[in-house]
This record gives C-alpha cells, sequence and structure tokens, in this order.
C-alpha cells in the first residue's frame, strides 16, 4: 500500500493527514512539537468557535482528531529528504520512507543574530551541508549549534571537510559531539573575513581560523529541507504550484512554510489541498 509521510503536527499538517488517511493512504506524521500554535494564548478570528480557544487546546484537538482516524504519529525531529526510489526521511527517530511526503513545518528558522551571518551568506556562511559539503573539501570549516540538528550536519561534513569545530555560541550543547571533534562553549561576536569568512571572533577576543560556518541552530527549517532534495525556494520559502505541489513530483508543501499569510485558516487550507493533491498523485503512479 502507498505511504505518505506528514512532515509537522501543526495545522497544515493535521489537515493535509485528515485528508490522506480518509482516502485509504497510509498516513505518518513526523513531528517535533506543535509549533508556533504553544505561543497563542487565545484565538478568536477561526471559525467555529463561541469563544476565543488557546493554540494548545486547537493543537490538541487536532492531534485527537487525526489519531482517531488512524494517523500514525512518530515524534522526532527531522534533518532531510531525499530520493531513492522512494522518498526518504531522515529524522532523530529513525530512517522512513514514503511515496510522497508533505512539509508543513511551520516558517523558517531565524539565523541567530551574529554579526557577519547575513553579510557573508553564500561567502562561506551555508545553511546545507548535504547541499554544500563538497565545496569545502579538505578545508577547515564550524558548524554552529548545540543540538541533533548541528550533529547530524557534522556527520555529513566530517567525511569531507579537513577538519571541523563545533561552536555553540554561549549554549550547552544537548548532545554527544565525537570525541576528535572540538566544541566551543564561547559566545560569538562576530564572523569576519575579507570577500569570505576567514574567522570567528569570541566575546573573549580569541579567534577561530576558518574557511567557512555551517548554521545549525535549533532544528532543520522548511526551506533547509527543500533545498537537500532540490525543490526550488525563494527568500526561505518553498515554492508551490497552485496545488502546493513543489517543484519536485510528489513533494508537497503547505502552511507557514509557502510564505503565504500566516493565519491558520490558510494552513489548514493549503494542508487540505496538499492532502488531496498528493493522493492523486499517487492515484496516478498505479
Amino acid at each position: 500500500m502507498k505511504e505518505i509521510i506528514v512532515i509537522g503536527a501543526g495545522p497544515a499538517g493535521i489537515s493535509a493527514a485528515l485528508y490522506t488517511k480518509r482516502a485509504g493512504i497510509n498516513t505518518t506524521i513526523i513531528y517535533k512539537d506543535i509549533g508556533a500554535l504553544a505561543k497563542a494564548e487565545h484565538i478568536e478570528n477561526y471559525y467555529g468557535f463561541r469563544e476565543p480557544i488557546s493554540g494548545t487546546e486547537l493543537a490538541h484537538a487536532g492531534l485527537v482528531q487525526a489519531d482517531r482516524l488512524g494517523v500514525k504519529f512518530v515524534q522526532g525531529e527531522v534533518f532531510s529528504i531525499s530520493y531513492m526510489d522512494k522518498f526518504v526521511i531522515e529524522s532523530s527517530a529513525g530512517e522512513y520512507t514514503a511515496d510522497s511526503v508533505i512539509v508543513a513545518t511551520g516558517s523558517p528558522k531565524s539565523a541567530p543574530k551574529i554579526e557577519g551571518i547575513k553579510q557573508f551568506e553564500g561567502k562561506g556562511v551555508s545553511y546545507c551541508a548535504v547541499c554544500d559539503a563538497f565545496f569545502y573539501r579538505g578545508r577547515e570549516i564550524a558548524v554552529l549549534g548545540c543540538c541533533d540538528f548541528a550533529l547530524h550536519e557534522l556527520h555529513e561534513l566530517l567525511p569531507v571537510v579537513r577538519s571541523a569545530t563545533v561552536i555553540t555560541n554561549g549554549d550547552e550543547p544537548t548532545v554527544k559531539f565525537p570525541k576528535n571533534v572540538s566544541v566551543i562553549t564561547q559566545k560569538i561576536r562576530r564572523i569576519g573575513g575579507d570577500d569570505r569568512v576567514r574567522f570567528v571572533e569570541f566575546v573573549d577576543n580569541t579567534r577561530l581560523e576558518i574557511e567557512g560556518i555551517f548554521v545549525a541552530y535549533g532544528v532543520a527549517g522548511s526551506s533547509q529541507l527543500a533545498k537537500v532534495i532540490g525543490a526550488a525556494t525563494e527568500n526561505n520559502k518553498i515554492i508551490t504550484d497552485d496545488n502546493m505541489e513543489t517543484t519536485i513530483p510528489g513533494l508537497f508543501a503547505a502552511g507557514d512554510c509557502t510564505g503565504r499569510m500566516f493565519q491558520i485558516a490558510r494552513a489548514v487550507y493549503e494542508g487540505a489541498m496538499a492532502g488531496t493533491s498528493a493522493v492523486k498523485f499517487l492515484r496516478r503512479q498505479k
């Protein structure tokens, strides 16, 4: 039987899963948390509620609804999407395959506010190890981050680069990095260089000489997941057609990650469209 994986358990992801599961497609949602809804104390502009509802309550109701229909849930952080006969999703909970994937991970994560990080984007600052590791072969680089995502990016880079250093920017590591990799927990003052990144300067006035820095702060953003597999993005938004399909056949996106109106109503609509479009895509494959 065909399999669909939805990445994200917000309004767009749950909405998509409801449509795919009701169409008889095995559906699994991989999610880290409920996303932006957790920050919404009172929601008053969504149809059907006499009184304001909290984002947490609304998210819980969606999870229960999908679970009642038989949607499978996997809690974990997704690192990358690739394609080898089927879509392959790498996550902290393991590796999963699917015939179609719907990305509903919300708006992209913002880069940390560090002097020089924007200035050197594409000139030594990268957000995707799978995409850019080749360009740093034999070079000394750094990975900015402290969690699972940083560890994943580090493993992608180590076979290629001369050396790698993990920089946590003041955060304590939440994972164990390889023993042969240095970890610097100092806060960063700035990223500097000339026409390209040449060093990272810390608040204690020390410097780390490098030729590139891979930003793996927090979790992999939606646009990063799209870039890894080669789907088109623009200004950190995933580009889709009217059916919510990306430039990769069988890969769909819905909700805030598409960069449109950041409202629950819009996310639910796009999720429904992505779900029905994914079902049509799979039925055409028979």
